[in-house]
Order: structure tokens, then C-alpha cells, then sequence
């Protein structure tokens, strides 16, 4: 009973030198016809256009998770920071349009005089 794999046979190549025959080359396949894709980086949807340049660079997996983590989390910051700004300008406004109302209907002459200049002011910094 012999355990040992057979051997590999041995092969006369036309030049006249011997080699195993696992060594051989593979006989050469014809070329593959090559894909035509019709479908352009601009094409694409926008969330997909930065990981199609990322992957098709080579830059890797580790950009293309950024991208994907990092993008709705940018546009989620940048939402909140630009309501919170829409809503202190908003409370501004209503204070400022209530401080020449209380003004104007408490002075008299006076506060209405200074109301006007207020309002001047307000303008002036536009």
C-alpha cells in the first residue's frame, strides 16, 4: 500500500527540454470582447458620484464609508445650524418691532420721537 502521491509526468518540449507536466503553459485563450458601458459619471445619481470617483480611483473602502457616513451627517448640521439662525432672526424682528411698539404707545410725543429714531437706526443697518 503506498500513501505517496504519484509523480508528476515528465514532458519533452519541442526545443528539446524536459519539465513537469503541471508546468505546462495554458494554451492562450482569444481576448474577451470588451463591455461597452453606456452609462457616464454624470449620469449618475448624485448620492453614488462621489463613491464612483472614490472606487474608481482606487482611493478605497475607507473614503467611501466618509462619504456615505459623513455626507447626510454634514447636511443634517448644516439644516440645523440654518434654522437655528432663521429662528434668532425671527426673535429679533418680533423684539425689535415690539420695543418701538411699547415705545410709541407709552412715551407720548416723546417716545414717538424716539421710536422714529429707532426705526431710522434699524434702517441705517440694512
Amino acid at each position: 500500500m503506498n500513501h505517496l502521491p504519484e509523480p508528476a509526468p515528465v514532458v519533452r518540449l519541442p526545443d528539446g527540454t524536459y519539465t513537469y507536466a503541471d508546468h505546462l503553459p495554458i494554451p492562450v485563450q482569444p481576448p474577451a470582447v470588451p463591455q461597452v458601458v453606456h452609462q457616464h459619471i454624470h449620469q449618475a445619481p448624485p448620492d453614488r458620484t462621489v463613491q464612483r470617483i472614490a472606487l474608481g480611483s482606487g482611493i478605497g473602502a475607507g473614503t467611501v464609508a466618509a462619504g456615505v457616513y459623513f455626507g447626510p451627517l454634514l447636511v443634517g448640521a448644516l439644516t440645523a445650524i440654518a434654522a437655528n439662525l432663521a429662528l434668532l432672526a425671527f426673535l429679533a424682528a418680533v423684539l425689535a418691532w415690539g420695543v418701538v411698539s411699547v415705545v410709541k404707545s407709552i412715551g407720548g410725543p416723546d417716545g414717538k420721537a424716539a421710536a422714529k429714531t429707532l426705526a431710522k437706526s434699524r434702517k441705517r443697518r440694512r
